[in-house]
């Protein structure tokens, strides 16, 4: 395996359209990195970029130590798993494991150890002699993460493989996955637009936008310290709540005005809200972070009950703060229904402070 680098690299369609810009990226060896991002962010385009199947307009590509800007995809010692298996349905599950191995004219011997040995990690031993109408879904997806194990590439790259299974089979698949990458010891690069995969399955997650990366970091920095405001509605479900606020300063505390409603910030904030050159704030809080307690209870805001939503675990209660809408995740077991006045409270240590201009997060 190896380490992957990208250094200043754009992709530019026309004279002023960039699909990509200047992204820099360090992936280790035996790194699992994932680009994660909504449609047309640009993340396809790197990993295409990686493997060779786009060219560069910018910057320059080192795999393993070696500069592959300009080498053909076939030279680059890499191997890529697709959303649509790309099996042939002609050839045995054996076959379109070793096909690639006989184009490059090794050893029958080899040949033969390096498909058992994939199959066997993947659970594929007993449908070698299977062709891909007789496997389901996710043995498809193994097959084709098999035919790339087998050739021993210096990196994986992954396009949004699991986008084409059921949620079961996501799930069972994402799994297998995460098992492969530590036995195999495998460098992968990822691409999904589902943050429940890049959450589980990454070391570190890059979220890109616009084609450009927003943030390079671990899945618990990523959900507990966004850069900006949309990295943190990105990720996260529901995505967190997000409430524009006036401010005013008494002492060294500073007072978030919601509305007809006042919230006093910790003063652990005063340094960061201090920065804001207009004396307006964004104040974001995830739903796991709003608790709902009595509407009369002291020093905390009233709502109004909109919509409550059971999901079995728990429930995600919908609530108008004034004239704004913002969300809770609570207990299976609370009792409040749609019309009833509550008072929340917000876990202050967990608050996010962004500018309402940039857009950038204040506590980094």
């Amino acid at each position: 395996m190896a380490s992957v680098l990208l250094q200043h690299v754009s992709k530019q369609f026309g004279s002023s359209n960039y699909a990509v810009h200047d992204v820099n990226l360090d992936i280790e060896d035996k790194e699992f990195l994932v680009l994660l991002g909504p449609s047309g962010c640009g993340k396809t385009t790197t990993l295409r970029m990686v493997a060779g199947l786009e060219e560069v307009s910018e910057g320059r590509i080192v795999i393993g130590g070696q500069d592959v800007t300009n080498v053909p995809p076939k030279d680059r010692d890499i191997a890529m798993v697709f959303q649509n298996y790309a099996l042939y349905p002609h050839m045995t599950v054996y076959e379109n494991m070793s096909f690639g191995l006989k184009l490059r004219k090794m050893p029958k011997t080899e040949i033969d150890k390096r498909v058992k040995e994939a199959a066997e990690i993947l659970g594929l031993s007993p449908y070698l002699a299977r062709r891909p109408k007789e496997l389901s879904g996710g043995q498809r997806q193994r097959v084709a993460l098999g035919r790339a194990i087998v050739r021993e590439p210096k990196a994986f790259l992954m396009d949004e493989p699991l986008s084409n299974l059921d949620a079961k089979l996501r799930t069972q698949t994402r799994v297998e996955l995460k098992r492969l990458h530590q036995r195999l010891g495998a460098t992968i690069i990822y691409v999904t637009h589902d943050q429940t995969e890049a959450m589980t399955m990454g070391t570190r997650i890059v979220v890109m936008r616009d084609g450009v990366v927003q943030q390079v970091d671990t899945p618990d920095g990523i959900y507990h310290r966004p850069a900006n405001q949309f990295v943190g509605t990105f990720v996260g479900t529901p995505a967190m709540n997000l409430l524009s606020a006036e401010l005013s300063r008494q002492g060294t505390e500073f007072i978030a005005h919601l509305g007809d409603q006042t919230l006093s910030l910790p003063t652990q904030l005063t340094g960061p809200l201090e920065s804001l050159i207009e004396p307006q704030v964004t104040l974001g809080v995830r739903p796991e972070d709003v608790h709902l307690v009595r509407a009369d209870a002291s020093d905390s805001l009233k709502a109004v009950v909109r919509l409550v939503e059971a999901m079995g675990h728990e429930q995600l209660v919908y609530l108008s703060l004034g004239s704004r809408d913002i969300v809770a995740r609570t207990d299976n077991d609370w009792t409040g229904k749609s019309g009833d006045a509550v008072g929340i409270t917000f876990d202050m240590a967990r608050l996010h402070l962004f500018d309402p201009v940039s857009e950038e997060s204040l506590l980094r």
